[in-house]
């Protein structure tokens, strides 16, 4: 089973999206764990939307693109792992462990973890 593991943070807060070297190595370390287990699909951080963003909406039949930065949104997905563990257990273990590196460096976080469809799964109730 594949989980995402999602980080938010909040781009008005300063230093939002400018990691110190102490987080970075503890993400690296961790991200060598996760690796080294076996599990790890992918992992990636994300530019700010001040630097590279672009949403796209559709509302009442009318196409809308919008270039960031994206004041509305106080929230946005900073990064994630993507995982393939065993079970829904071994998943929240891995997120757990995920929001230890945050929590140590920068403080408050917020970490969706969700299982992501697979092939047969898909269109079918969680």
């Amino acid at each position: 089973m594949r989980y995402m593991m999602m980080h938010k943070l909040d781009e008005n807060l300063p230093g939002a999206f400018n990691p110190s070297p102490e987080f970075l190595a503890r993400m690296e370390g961790f991200m060598k764990e996760v690796a080294q287990a076996g599990i790890l699909v992918a992992a990636e951080g994300l530019c700010p939307t001040v630097t590279d963003a672009t949403r796209i909406t559709v509302h009442g039949g009318r196409t809308t693109v919008t270039d960031g930065p994206f004041t509305e949104t106080k929230e946005l997905i900073a990064g994630f792992a993507l995982v393939d563990v065993r079970s829904r257990e071994e998943a929240l273990e891995w997120g757990r462990r995920f929001v230890d590196v945050f929590a140590e460096t920068i403080g408050e976080v917020e970490v969706d973890i969700r299982r992501v469809y697979e092939a047969p799964e898909v269109g079918q109730p969680a």
